[in-house]
């Protein structure tokens, strides 16, 4: 029976002799895209991406014996996908709150005209005082209630009211203006 391959940071240490990262790559990689395949039901573009940011992370590992090369392979790759579908959601989430607060492009425009509109109400959202900020920002982006934004923020909704009717007299002059 063959002696496990141990990985040590840019090297497979084997039985018969040293083999750099590459080999490491010829050895596992097919296994890899299988595993991506059919474990994570990854997009075959999705996938190329992953099995290719799984090697670099293991060429960039500090000097370390890995006995199982497969298994980190693997845990790498499946870290590398969930923050891929984090950022994804978080994309989408922020997407959808654009969309919602009336900010968003007609569906023909252009990428660049819909990332200029996101830049503008970031300006206009950080241009904005504090106080009025927390509101509108509870009120559009969290979807609050007045009655939840006053319990949230210890104050009465009357002022809730009030301080959204500032900070949207805010935004209707700066738009304006």
């Amino acid at each position: 029976m063959a002696e496990p391959e141990h990985f040590i940071g840019r090297q497979i240490i084997g039985t018969q002799r040293d083999q750099p990262i590459e080999d490491l790559f010829r050895l596992h990689a097919g296994w890899l895209r299988g595993f991506l395949t059919r474990r994570l039901h990854a997009q075959p573009a999705d996938v190329e991406d992953i099995v290719q940011d799984t090697y670099l992370r293991a060429a960039r590992q500090p000097a370390m014996v890995i006995v199982h090369p497969r298994a980190f392979l693997s845990q790498t790759a499946i870290n590398l996908f969930r923050d891929g579908k984090r950022r994804s959601a978080v994309r989408a989430r922020h997407h959808q709150s654009i969309v919602q607060s009336g900010f968003a492009m007609e569906a023909g425009s252009s990428g660049l005209l819909e990332q200029e509109a996101r830049l503008e109400l970031e300006r206009l959202i950080l241009a904005m005082p504090d106080l009025y900020r927390d509101v509108f920002a509870l009120s559009r982006f969290r979807h609050m209630t007045n009655a939840e934004i006053a319990a949230h923020l210890g104050i009465s909704v009357k002022t809730v009211e009030w301080r959204m009717g500032k900070a949207l007299e805010f935004c209707t002059s700066r738009l304006r203006g």
